[in-house]
């Protein structure tokens, strides 16, 4: 074994088997790369990357390409995941150097950490050539090496010392980048862009807001066709639930199948949303079955969330192969069916078009896409489906990545508490407080400062600084766990990593977030986290939640924090509408402002209101009071609706709620005094 057998990532130990004399990130690398006088070679994946393994099996298991890089390299393997940091920065220079970038990843180092090669997937015979032509030129040419990595860290160096606008952006921004999404709407299949298609969740909330100010037509139609082209093709699990990361296709049809926490995290909040604004009914399944499958697969037995689930699986040949999990034959159906019905196996294949040519390497992925948005099954439909997920589950399982990462732990935290919110789930809001604590007790030491990743075999388990994004997704995650529970120690722990973040984290001069805390780790750059991506960066959803943050505490520091985030991602809003969707909501927040709700004393019939009425520029104080301005002179009893702590006159009565909220009467038939479900 190399030195990544004492790692406590999973992608790493993937690796300790290898003949490629490994190194994980590190001081230690460096000083070895200087002693002998060679450059860094740099890999970077994470474990669900197919691409990655593939690039592994060809490659990194292969005698004579590791003798090839023992002889000419320090090699250095790094989850992207653990640190995102280290990747984001190389990631930058890999797209200034080739225009595309990509996992694996691989560059070229100086002893310094400055970049002058990169690349992403190579073959063998490609990676020879590549190992050979390097060690030539850092032979012979390392003036030209050096002059060209100085140029493309300067270059680095520019990206990261973006100038801050003198005034916070307005609503003509937005209004413009929505001119520029709707340009790139695909409107037969939804999504923007042509294949290969990912989720692009901020998009679709953004123009979510849109619709919900203006009521047109037009984006409406984007959301809905959107929204239930994803949910009906094969990115969608219609077997087990949850969402596979990106489609390779326009029509959503082929995923590369693995599962990422943080898809599910975003995706269980849009279309918990989208069913709130337009009432349709299969998103409120879409929103079910994918936390059901969180909760089912991705659930640690020691409390938080495993990251990912692996695209490849053993099939039945003993294969690893992309997909052998999800796919089907009418074989296999009918094997699995055998003893339900003697027509359960043709409704199934009818159903999920399973057919004996198949749409996947000679396999179907199960999907509705002859059917859009029709996802309801008729009683008899889900015992079929239930059989095939208990048959499914005896398959040689993907693999699992069990780090917790704290980023994406609070994106799913955020959507748990909200889903659980708005359809009124105490078995949901009761995992979401398991979690928090979870995060809080594992993930925080002794200071209050937190750590990136968790793993439950690891010495330590926690490890790893933890980053700006971090800390705002804690932020954004813990404020909506004290909507849902009335709890005021979420408030407490919302405040004190909102001040953690900003104490350590933050750029005096130019404001915003830095993406490593002061003192962390110096890298030949110190970046900032702007671009919403995969992910949202650590700039727009502090943004939000500083917003909130401020409104529910009547702290104007954090207030004035916010608008200093949104004035540094004035001009990076303009220059890149598609990678700043996030932070355009939290302008739109700024400029439309937030509403408090506070609602005093034991009164369930009027929180169930403010909960499951949603509304985006809402915030909400009940249960136990705390240290704020909004529980100052109230009266038990009463819900009191305030915009800036100025408020209409205080209501008793749900249905008097339902109107301040919602502008108008509560619908003939509607039952608002509802009680909670423990199950939905």
């Amino acid at each position: 074994m190399n030195r990544l057998a004492t790692e406590t990532s999973p992608y790493l130990r993937q690796h300790r088997d290898n003949p490629v004399d490994w190194y994980p990130w590190g001081e230690e690398a460096f000083a070895a790369a200087r002693e002998r006088d060679v450059p860094i070679l740099l890999s970077v994946g994470y474990s669900a990357c197919h691409w990655c393994h593939v690039m592994a099996h060809e490659c990194f298991e292969d005698d004579e390409v590791a003798a090839a890089m023992n002889a000419a390299f320090v090699n250095v393997k790094l989850d992207r995941e653990e640190r995102p940091d280290v990747d984001g920065l190389y990631m930058e220079a890999l797209t200034a150097l080739t225009g595309r970038g990509g996992w694996p990843m691989t560059m070229a180092l100086h002893h310094d950490g400055r970049p002058f090669f990169g690349g992403t997937y190579f073959p063998k015979d490609a990676f020879l050539k590549v190992i050979e032509g390097l060690t030539e030129v850092w032979t012979t040419r390392r003036d030209e090496l050096d002059k060209q990595a100085t140029q493309l860290t300067e270059k680095l160096t520019k990206v990261a010392e973006t100038v801050a606008a003198k005034d916070v952006p307005g609503v003509e921004l937005v209004n413009e980048s929505l001119k520029k999404l709707g340009g790139a709407f695909d409107p037969e299949w939804g999504g923007f862009g042509k294949a290969p298609k990912f989720p692009a969740t901020f998009h679709t909330e953004l123009i979510l807001r849109a619709y919900m100010t203006s009521g047109r037509d037009e984006a409406r139609n984007v959301i809905t066709t959107t929204l239930d082209a994803m949910c009906s093709g094969g990115m969608y699990d219609h077997i087990g639930g949850g969402f596979a990361r990106y489609s390779t296709d326009r029509e959503w049809l082929v995923p590369h199948f693995e599962k990422m926490l943080y898809d599910q995290a975003l995706l269980v909040a849009l279309y918990r949303q989208s069913y709130s604004v337009l009432g349709q009914p299969q998103y409120k399944q879409v929103v079910e079955e994918t936390i059901a499958y969180v909760l089912r697969e991705l659930r640690l037995p020691g409390g938080g969330f495993a990251s990912a689930q692996d695209a490849d699986s053993l099939d039945a040949e003993g294969n690893s192969v992309e997909g052998a999990y999800y796919t089907w034959t009418p074989d296999e159906i009918r094997a699995a069916l055998a003893d339900v019905d003697a027509q359960a196996a043709g409704v199934a294949q009818q159903w999920w078009g399973i057919t004996d040519e198949g749409n996947f390497e000679g396999r179907s992925i199960p999907n509705r896409s002859e059917a859009r948005g029709k996802l309801a099954r008729p009683p008899a439909l889900e015992a079929v489906r239930r059989r095939l997920l208990q048959v499914r589950s005896g398959r040689p399982a993907p693999g699992l990545d069990d780090k917790v990462l704290t980023e994406w732990n609070a994106l799913f935290l955020y959507a748990l508490a909200d889903a659980a919110t708005a359809f009124q789930r105490s078995d949901w809001k009761q995992v979401a407080v398991e979690t928090g604590e979870f995060l809080l007790r594992e993930l925080r030491d002794d200071r209050g400062r937190w750590f990136r990743s968790w793993q439950a075999d690891g010495e330590p388990q926690a490890r790893h600084a933890a980053l700006a994004a971090d800390h705002a997704a804690l932020v954004q995650a813990f404020i909506r766990l004290a909507e849902a529970t009335g709890e005021a120690r979420w408030i407490t722990a919302a405040r004190e990593t909102a001040d953690t973040m900003l104490d350590w984290f933050w750029d005096p001069v130019e404001g915003g977030l830095y993406t490593t805390a002061e003192d962390a780790e110096q890298l030949i750059v110190r970046q900032k986290d702007v671009y919403d991506n995969a992910t949202p960066s650590a700039n727009s959803v502090a943004a939000n939640a500083l917003q909130r943050l401020a409104a529910l505490t009547g702290d104007s520091r954090y207030a004035n924090f916010a608008d200093r985030i949104l004035q540094l991602l004035a001009p990076i809003c303009e220059q890149s509408p598609g990678g700043t969707s996030n932070a355009l909501l939290a302008v739109f927040l700024r400029q439309r402002g937030i509403l408090e709700l506070v609602m005093v004393g034991d009164v369930p019939e009027l929180v169930r209101v403010g909960q499951v009425l949603w509304r985006p520029d809402l915030v909400m104080a009940w249960g136990e009071p705390y240290d704020s301005p909004l529980w100052e002179g109230r009266t038990e009893g009463n819900a009191y609706l305030c915009r800036n702590h100025v408020c209409e006159r205080p209501v008793t009565e749900p249905e008097q709620l339902y109107e301040q909220l919602s502008g108008r009467p509560v619908p003939e038939g509607m039952n608002i005094r509802a009680t909670t479900s423990s199950e939905g």
